[in-house]
């Protein structure tokens, strides 16, 4: 059931390097996200819906995480980052930015302008696994009326189960004398 739940977040990757696309489309998809890659920071803004060229069948889309290239022709990820950030539809999907190069005042001007994490490349799987936080937080406002409906779902059957739970509690408080047994030690 976790790898049904994971499988309907949607993460969007954006890299201008078709071997780095492949590699987060196939770490992601071994975690079981759904993927979209794009080539550009102006497609990526595309498929949000933040261009004027913007179709209204992607915008619909619901995305859960943004895991973005920072060196990319055109739009760097870190500008990319800042469109989104002030977009108001989009300012609380978690922002991830990598990067090849570890400068410390790129990561420092990242994190401070909103992003939740920064990878150095080549990405590993461990790194995926550092993204699940941030796609639960990244959960759209229709997926935590879901989640609070399967809390109440739990409490329903918590409830259920509390007089089966009483009544095996009380049986076995009975046959505890029953069930000692000797304990024999070898002193020779």
């Amino acid at each position: 059931m976790a790898v049904e739940a994971e499988a309907r977040f949607h993460v969007l990757a954006v890299d201008d390097s078709i071997m780095d696309r492949k590699l987060i489309e196939k770490l992601l998809k071994t975690s079981s996200f759904r993927v979209t890659t794009v080539d550009s920071g102006s497609k990526a803004l595309e498929f949000l819906g933040l261009s004027a060229t913007a179709s209204s069948e992607h915008h619909e889309t619901e995305v859960n995480l943004i895991i973005t290239d920072y060196s990319m022709p055109g739009m760097t990820g870190y500008d990319l980052l800042k469109s989104i950030k002030g977009s108001s539809a989009f300012k609380d999907i978690p922002v991830v930015i990598m990067s090849s190069e570890n400068m410390p005042s790129r990561i420092n001007r990242c994190l401070e302008g909103g992003a939740e994490e920064f990878f150095l490349k080549p990405l590993r799987l461990s790194d995926m696994k550092r993204l699940r936080p941030h796609i639960l937080k990244g959960k759209s406002k229709e997926g935590q009326l879901n989640q609070e409906e399967d809390c109440e779902i739990c409490r329903s059957i918590r409830r259920d189960n509390s007089g089966f739970c009483n009544k095996r509690k009380a049986r076995d408080e009975e046959s505890a004398q029953e069930r000692r047994r000797l304990r024999f030690c070898y002193l020779g």
